[in-house]
């Protein structure tokens, strides 16, 4: 202690030094005399103060090896060949290979390896179009796990005082193409308005601003093509009241006589529902709907006496299970 009370009084004593000594020299005058300039300080000796207390000199930088056991550091060489022994799972060599094959299996099957599947019943309907009462099905779902997938999709339309006007199902193979997108691939097959199959490709997904986007190509085997786009964005207003905008294109490289369809843009459908969740399962809706045949499809729904565009108003269940 007595020591370190002396080395924090040496700086402080020389600092002290020059005023002192100045004080003891001077005499009063009555004349004004010019105040020097003091020189300029200078950094202290301080391995010769600390040779005068008798300890080592103080160094610039600490040794990084100061208290190491320089034979402890770890070395470039390669492990020892008994490390590479022994079964490759530790609890093996406890358990046993055909006790711990089981508990592997089941945790790699628990985080990624799982299969799930759902039934989604987007729109189930009734609608009211120019004094008529009809009824529309929209449903898919499906069963795999992460990256592929089984879908099955079926939607269609018909009057409740008529027959069924459309209705089709389809079969598809879906591959994880990105984060939000699955590349499908599979058949379709229209039970009405006339029996016919299709090949199908398309993508479905998460498109940005959290819209949910499906579109398909199908070739019939007749050697149509057309396509179909389907859109919808959920925008909540509370939590469980939701406003759901909703739009359809259909289009045709060609005519198709038969079944009414026109070559370009045939059909466009836009939509708003406006549904209360009463659980995340179940939801009843409202809304209304403007759908329209363009073109050449519109001359053909004209030649068999209907309306080619209108409003619809609609109430329907989307559901989840």
């Amino acid at each position: 202690m007595r020591r370190i009370a002396m080395t924090a009084l040496i700086p402080a004593l020389l600092a002290a030094a020059p005023a002192m000594a100045q004080h003891q020299h001077s005499e009063p005058s009555t004349e004004k005399e010019a105040v020097p300039t003091p020189p300029p300080a200078q950094p202290y000796d301080m391995s010769a103060i600390a040779k005068a207390l008798g300890s080592k000199p103080p160094t610039s930088e600490p040794d990084p090896h100061a208290g190491h056991d320089m034979g402890s550091l770890p070395t470039n060489e390669a492990p020892p060949p008994a490390a590479a022994q022994g079964p490759r799972h530790a609890a093996d060599a406890i358990w046993g290979v055909d006790a711990m094959e089981g508990s592997r299996k089941a945790l790699k099957s628990e985080n990624g390896g799982m299969t799930t599947g759902v039934v989604i019943i987007d729109r189930l309907e009734a609608r009211s179009a120019n004094g008529e009462e009809n009824y529309l099905w929209d449903a898919q779902g499906w069963y795999g796990g992460d990256l592929d997938r089984l879908w099955l999709k079926t939607e269609g339309e018909g009057s409740f005082s008529g027959p069924l006007e459309s209705a089709e199902l389809q079969a598809l193979w879906s591959h994880a193409i990105g984060p939000f997108f699955d590349l499908q691939a599979g058949a379709r097959y229209d039970l009405e308005p006339t029996g016919r199959g299709y090949a199908v490709l398309g993508v479905q997904g998460l498109a940005p601003y959290m819209f949910e986007a499906d579109a398909a190509l199908f070739l019939s085997d007749r050697g149509d093509l057309t396509a179909r786009i389907e859109a919808e964005y959920d925008q909540k207003i509370s939590q469980r009241l939701i406003l759901q905008p909703r739009a359809e294109l259909e289009l045709s490289a060609q005519d198709v006589p038969d079944q009414g369809i026109g070559a370009g843009l045939s059909k466009a459908e836009v939509g708003l529902r406006l549904r209360y969740e009463v659980t995340r399962e179940f939801a009843p809706y409202v809304g209304v709907e403007y759908e329209a045949k363009t073109g050449q499809t519109a001359y053909f729904a004209r030649a068999e006496g209907e309306d080619p565009d209108g409003l619809v108003f609609l109430v329907g269940i989307k559901a989840w299970f």
